[in-house]
């Protein structure tokens, strides 16, 4: 812009400045305008609350003149909606509690279903009554179409039997039954049968005269929502929510489950099904279809916050449907503990939800541990003593082909010498044939066969794993103490650590602090670490760090585990010096003198192959 035009933009400035100024209102003029405004909000409120007053009059008198008609559009609305069953639409919501000698069950009307289980001889890791479901946590529901509307027994209210009131099942069973009685002869009854001293209750679902309702050229089949959260019931929230999952049964054929590690998870199946079990770490929801069921969609879901709930399952299960005037579903409820006896006496392969691992190590627990565990269990009340003989029992019984193991390494740590004097003769790589064919002639000539450490542990691994799936998984060590251990089944935390350490949490837990170090100890005493050090450069690092890891991997796992840990460690320990207290190296190295003068001995096969081998490379071997 040029001179002229920023005279003029300063002149208007100031012209506008000015008015503003000399034109603004006295301290007097606004005072008179905030009462004025004042005032006109008090008349506008008060107006609104006039407004107010007469709406609640003309609404009270609406609802008064409306009083006798409400029934009736409400009766109307719901015949809409359900049909036949439309009278069974509102009600209000009871519940009725019986028992027996192991579980409390609580009824509701509401659906005709379980409102929610407790186990008397459970507590949870807090003290509490093992509640496995409650409230309106839980959905158990059949839905169908009848006269073309979508029927959920979940909302109908449906009349118990006279018999259901609050009551203890002790002698005979109890059956009870949730009814709803339609017109014209028709009906569905959900009925319970409940025994004095058992985890599973009798449920069958009946239709009388339904297929008039539902017909069957329009229905294959009716659908059964089954979910809920699963509670959380220990104290190692970590392992729990790792054990739990859904795992279902194909008809008389093999248990599957989700994935348990997976923060979700889903299943599609298509094919007949005896049972579906919602498991958690030491407790299961079971619905056991006597014929079968149809097919189910399975689905588990991670909870976001693990203080109540671990997981959220859900199934969706398909129930056949045949037209028939008189229907009928036998199934059975199975709510208790995953003690492998009490799910073997079902007969229905429940028992294998318990992860003792698979294949061979499943049968060492089943058929050795499970039977060796119980038997001493009916004799001692101390599961830790229990622990520390079936320890002892299983270092027995692995007690030959530990020796085995052990003289063949006292033997090879004899040999040494003789090993270093090859090592410095063949120090070339081109030399490694001949070094190795030295070296298994001096193990000929000296009886002793380098394989003889591998074998051992090789036949001892079933068992090894198999304590390792055993201990988590055994109900019977749930809130077992012993010595400064509160609880056996879970980890036994001396101290907790205000942080999180990566990997390895909160706590510090005592046993699996012991069983790190009298593994290093173990390491050091044997040699192992020397040796692996000679052998390659870094082993001797890493066989100490095997311990380390192990104490981060362990410190969640339950106490029992690392209780049996440390005691086969230090047994070996002593078996250890035992057995090197056997072995003289003079006598070895005497061995091998005295062989030199003999007749060269018969090539093994082994040696043989080497040899063939040898020669098509044109390597020389020494005589």
């Amino acid at each position: 812009m040029d001179k002229n035009s920023w005279i003029g933009l300063l002149l208007i400035m100031a012209v506008v400045f000015g008015w503003s100024y000399f034109t603004r209102p006295s301290e007097e003029e606004i005072q008179r305008y905030r009462q004025q405004q004042d005032s006109i909000a008090r008349v506008e409120q008060q107006r609104a609350m006039e407004a107010e007053i007469k709406k609640a009059q003309a609404t009270e008198q609406a609802q008064l003149t409306s009083v006798e008609q409400s029934d009736s559009v409400v009766g109307m609305m719901l015949r809409n909606q359900y049909g036949e069953f439309a009278p069974f639409a509102a009600g209000e919501r009871e519940y009725y509690t019986i028992e027996n000698s192991v579980m409390k069950l609580r009824f509701t009307n509401l659906g005709g279903r379980l409102a929610s289980v407790e186990l008397k001889n459970y507590d949870t890791y807090d003290s509490l009554p093992v509640v496995l479901f409650d409230g309106d946590s839980t959905i158990f529901n059949i839905s169908f179409f009848a006269q073309n509307r979508r029927i959920e027994t979940g909302k109908l209210f449906f009349v118990p039997s006279e018999n259901i009131s609050t009551q203890s099942v002790t002698a005979d069973s109890l059956v009870v039954s949730f009814n709803l009685d339609l017109t014209d002869d028709r009906s569905l009854q959900f009925i319970y049968t409940i025994y004095p001293d058992k985890y599973n209750i009798g449920f069958n679902v009946k239709m009388h005269n339904l297929n008039q309702l539902i017909p069957a050229k329009s229905t294959n089949y009716l659908t059964l929502n089954w979910e809920t959260f699963a509670k959380r019931l220990e104290k190692g929230i970590k392992w729990e929510t790792m054990n739990s999952t859904i795992a279902y049964r194909y008809f008389d054929d093999d248990v599957e489950q989700l994935n348990e590690t997976s923060d979700s998870d889903t299943e599609e199946i298509n094919t007949r099904l005896q049972w579906v079990s919602f498991k958690q770490q030491f407790f299961n929801s079971t619905l056991i279809a006597k014929k079968g069921f149809s097919g189910a969609v399975l689905k588990q879901q991670k909870t976001a916050s693990g203080e109540k709930y671990v997981k959220h399952f859900e199934a969706e299960i398909t129930l056949p449907y045949d037209g028939r005037a008189d229907e009928e579903y036998e199934m059975e409820m199975f709510f208790g503990p995953n003690h492998f006896k009490t799910l073997k006496a079902l007969d229905i392969d429940l028992q294998n939800i318990i992860p003792l691992g698979r294949s061979i190590f499943r049968w060492v627990n089943v058929g050795i541990v499970i039977p060796v565990f119980n038997l001493l269990g009916r004799f001692i009340d101390n599961y830790g003593i229990i622990i520390l003989i079936l320890t002892i029992l299983i270092k027995l019984v692995l007690f030959p082909l530990t020796y085995r193991q052990y003289k063949s390494t006292g033997m090879m740590s004899a040999l040494k010498p003789e090993i270093d004097k090859l090592n410095e003769k063949y120090p070339k790589q081109e030399d490694a044939m001949k070094k190795q064919q030295a070296m298994m002639d001096l193990y000929k000539r000296a009886g002793v066969s380098p394989m003889g450490g591998c074998l051992p542990v090789l036949l001892q691994m079933p068992l090894l794993i198999a304590m390792f799936r055993f201990f988590p998984a055994s109900i019977e060590l749930r809130h077992e103490s012993f010595l400064w251990v509160n609880d056996l089944s879970t980890y036994d935390a001396i101290l907790n650590l205000p942080f999180s350490i990566p990997w390895y949490g909160d706590h510090v837990s005592l046993f699996c602090l012991l069983m790190t170090i009298v593994n290093i100890l173990y390491i050091k005493m044997s040699g192992q670490a020397n040796a692996g050090g000679q052998q390659m450069p870094g082993m001797k690092m890493m066989m100490y760090m095997m311990p380390v890891m192990m104490l981060f991997w362990f410190n969640d796992y339950a106490a029992a585990l690392s209780y049996y840990y440390f005691l086969t460690l230090l047994i070996t320990i002593v078996q250890t010096y035992v057995i090197k207290r056997t072995i003289n190296p003079d006598e070895v190295l005497n061995r091998l003198k005295t062989a030199k003068v003999q007749k060269t001995p018969t090539k093994s096969r082994f040696q043989q192959r080497l040899e063939e081998a040898a020669k098509k490379r044109g390597v020389k071997l020494p005589k």
